[in-house]
């Protein structure tokens, strides 16, 4: 009965981490809050919150996805620093790019040391509560709306300097608010500076790669821990991670390919559904 006891968690187990796997890549690289979604949705579902050590480590799937889909951008950019290094050919626009992803990661890093090692009660914070991501997505869908409207839609990639590229981390590090979308501030924040909107959002995906890869690994050890003390091992995660990177490429191709011919007005729509959905729900009789 013990064994079969353990093979139903694990398959239950499995389950989840599918979905969550499946949520993550879904949500990650679109504007619409990726942590959001990991929080509100087990919660509706009746499941327990993954909490950030799990949320994170999926994130690791996601990361996966996006190095391997700007393999190439990647690798120029490597040479372009290289290069600059070798030959000071700073204001080559490899090395530019390089350089604002460098700068645009330096908030984010900051901000996740201080909530790591000064503020270790944030996962229970009212921040992630879920009237919390309800406002700040009707906020957020406020914002991109805003950029939609103001954006001049002038700037390519290639013209990216340091400078923008800390307006647009600067921007990212608000994205340690559940809610708040790191997709969806970088890429609100460079339709406000005059970025193309598909330029906007390959650089929303670099700049993404150091601060994602970082909370990925530092919560590792401890996802890891929280599973094995559920006694099924690691084979969840590793189900989680693996659909989370399979949906994110797919999720990044269409992404980059619908914003060639359309703009964001219908995230914007489903931010505000997603928000008032949520307020309709915690105000339920049966959630208080």
């Amino acid at each position: 009965m013990a064994d079969l006891s353990h093979t139903a968690d694990l398959v239950e187990n499995c389950w989840k981490f599918l979905v969550l796997g499946l949520v993550q890549g879904l949500t990650e690289f679109l504007p619409i809050s990726s942590t959001a979604h990991l929080k509100a949705i087990p919660m509706i579902l009746g499941w327990d919150d993954p909490g950030i050590s799990v949320t994170a480590v999926l994130q690791l799937g996601s990361i996966i996805a996006v190095m391997t889909y700007f393999r190439k951008d990647l690798k120029d950019v490597i040479k372009g620093i290289s290069i600059a290094f070798r030959q000071g050919q700073w204001r080559e626009p490899n090395a530019r790019l390089g350089i604002a992803i460098c700068t645009g990661t330096i908030p984010v890093l900051l901000a996740g040391i201080f909530i790591k090692f000064v503020w270790p009660q944030y996962e229970d914070s009212p921040f992630r509560s879920i009237p919390s991501i309800a406002l700040i997505s009707l906020l957020m869908a406020g914002l991109l709306a805003f950029a939609e409207m103001k954006g001049i839609q002038k700037k390519r990639l290639e013209d990216v300097s340091g400078k923008e590229g800390l307006i647009v981390g600067l921007g990212q590090m608000l994205a340690l608010i559940p809610g708040v979308s790191r997709s969806g501030i970088t890429l609100s924040v460079s339709l406000i500076s005059g970025w193309k909107r598909q330029d906007a959002a390959r650089f929303s995906f670099l700049i993404g790669i150091p601060a994602i890869t970082l909370a990925g690994l530092a919560e590792l050890k401890n996802a890891f821990a929280s599973q094995s003390e559920v006694a099924v091992g690691i084979i969840p995660l590793l189900i989680g991670i693996s659909s989370s990177a399979i949906v994110s490429w797919l999720t990044i191709d269409w992404f980059l390919e619908y914003l060639q011919r359309n703009n964001t007005w219908i995230f914007v729509i489903y931010r505000l559904l997603f928000g008032a959905s949520l307020l309709v729900w915690w105000a339920l009789p049966a959630q208080n």
